[in-house]
């Protein structure tokens, strides 16, 4: 019986999900188009994941974002352990968020035209010269004084352990020559596990780690960088 509720009030919630995406759609259609992406990238943090908390009955604690320039352009690197780290991040971060995401997403109905709306990217891993091309791209935001936000993991984690980081969103970094802000996602794959859609009330923890300059860094560097990175996440989420 108690399967079955939970089997019944997930279902109503993916619905609600649903809902609030398809609501929220036209309106950052309309405020890109009248204002640009600034609004709308926003509008994400405003509206679309403080109701997708509400729906699943989580609450989001944010550590050490006081103690972060949000002036200045960065590449925000995570660990990955659900799909509800997106809003997560999107949430936590209180400037304009764009996210550095696999191709798939971009075949995502709704998700995957926000984002290429918003100017986010989408890498294909099979594709090293498409990727270079976007990675290019996106740097060139970054000079604009945007903010990044990638998971380079790859995939999410089945067990919450941080997987092996690939170096692309650290490359990202080292040629727009901007910070990297290590992130520790915690609470994230009991609320929303990485498999299925069986959501659970909790509480999920953003901590912001300390941010790692790449100015004077050499390209043959990357891999020391990506290191770096990932053991700041390892450590804010008290893993060895």
């Amino acid at each position: 019986m108690a399967r079955w509720m939970w089997g019944a009030l997930n279902a109503l919630q993916a619905v609600f999900m649903v809902v609030v995406t398809l609501v929220g759609f036209p309106v950052a259609l309309v405020l890109s188009v009248l204002l640009g992406p600034r609004m709308p990238l926003r509008l994400a943090a405003w509206y679309w994941s403080p109701l997708l908390f509400a729906g699943a009955g989580a609450k989001l604690e944010v550590e050490g974002a006081e103690r972060i320039d949000w002036s200045r352009p960065m590449v925000l690197v995570a660990n990955h352990q659900s799909m509800i780290d997106i809003p997560s991040l999107f949430r936590a971060v209180p400037v304009p968020l764009r996210f550095v995401l696999k191709r798939e997403v971009a075949s995502v109905p709704i998700v995957g035209w926000y984002a290429r709306m918003m100017g986010m990217v989408f890498i294909d891993r099979g594709n090293a010269r498409d990727a270079r091309r976007k990675l290019g791209a996106a740097a060139d935001k970054l000079r604009g004084n945007a903010t990044f936000a990638a998971f380079p993991e790859g995939t999410r984690s089945k067990d919450g352990v941080v997987g092996p980081f690939k170096a692309g969103a650290l490359q990202l970094a080292l040629e727009a020559g901007v910070q990297v802000l290590p992130v520790a996602i915690d609470g994230a794959g009991k609320v929303l596990p990485p498999a299925g859609f069986i959501v659970r009330p909790g509480t999920i923890r953003v901590r912001f780690g300390t941010p790692i300059d790449t100015a004077g860094l050499q390209a043959n560097e990357r891999n020391a960088l990506t290191q770096r990175a990932r053991e700041q996440i390892v450590a804010l989420l008290g893993q060895t």
